[in-house]
């Protein structure tokens, strides 16, 4: 049995790398520059090169799980169709799929992606975490340079999720020996409204970190920096429905696994990044 990771480098796909490693199980990432940190064997993969398709079965016929991470566009079913049903006749037996909180099966994007899975037949999971602890490293430049945190979610909270307990959900539902074939929220263990968040870097960093509250325009504008226009319209408006409690919503829900990674934590251990050398 081999696992295949599409997306392995990034946030997720590398954390589940590492304990699917730990625990002996083989692991193949799927890169588009092909390449992926030691222990790990990787092959050249790009959602929107189907020519790439058929390269990790090339170099490992045993796959029969596969991680997906969609591509971040407005149609992903497009590309990720040709790839799940070319990995069905190579062996493929479980697909386990990544998308968010509010990504309803049938519904847009990845609710499209979520419901062919269902409709084929194969077995499966779909994780559908919460916002990141990460996200506040990756927007490291507005903290460390501005002492501010920019965003349209208003006095909304959020579960917020680690990393790490995504990987580890996604960890379980590949190596089950019983396939979940359902759909589960990922949440972490607290709720924080971005004013929360301000405090916390505040009293960890030990200077004055405030949360600035913009507008849809402002936010669309911030994520089109490294996003294409109408995925970067679509997450502002995500990130707006935080302001009207859509995420604190799911706090309690039958079907959320609640993580372990603390936001302090995070903090604490990653200050570095959010100060001036």
């Amino acid at each position: 049995m081999t696992i295949l990771i599409t997306g392995g480098t990034g946030k997720t796909g590398l954390a589940l790398a590492r304990l699917l490693h730990a625990a002996n199980y083989n692991v193949l990432i799927a890169t588009r520059k092909g390449v992926a940190p030691e222990p790990f064997k990787a092959v050249t993969f790009d959602w929107s090169d189907h020519s790439t398709f058929e390269s990790p079965f090339k170099a490992d016929a045993h796959i029969d799980r596969v991680y997906l991470i969609a591509p971040t566009v407005m149609e992903p079913l497009v590309d990720m169709k040709p790839f799940i049903d070319l990995a069905i006749t190579k062996g493929v037996k479980r697909f386990v799929l990544v998308t968010a909180t509010q990504a309803e099966k049938g519904g847009p994007i990845y609710g499209k992606v979520h419901e062919y899975l269902v409709e084929i037949g194969v077995d499966y999971a779909v994780l559908r975490p919460t916002w990141f602890i990460e996200n506040f490293g990756s927007y490291a430049y507005s903290i460390r340079e501005n002492n501010e945190i920019v965003s349209v979610t208003k006095n909304g909270r959020i579960p917020l999720i680690g990393v790490d307990d995504i990987a580890q959900a996604a960890f379980d539902a590949l190596v089950a020996e019983k396939s979940p074939n359902t759909d589960y929220y990922v949440i972490g263990p607290e709720l924080w409204s971005y004013d929360e968040v301000a405090a916390a870097f505040t009293e960890i960093l030990g200077r004055k970190i405030t949360h600035r509250h913009i507008t849809h325009e402002e936010q669309v504008a911030i994520f089109k920096m490294w996003l294409p226009a109408d995925y970067a319209v679509l997450l502002a408006m995500s990130e707006a429905t935080i302001a009207d409690g859509a995420e604190e919503a799911i706090v309690g829900d039958p079907k959320a696994i609640v993580g372990k990674v603390k936001l302090r934590d995070y903090i604490e251990a990653n200050k570095k990044l959010w100060t001036k050398e």
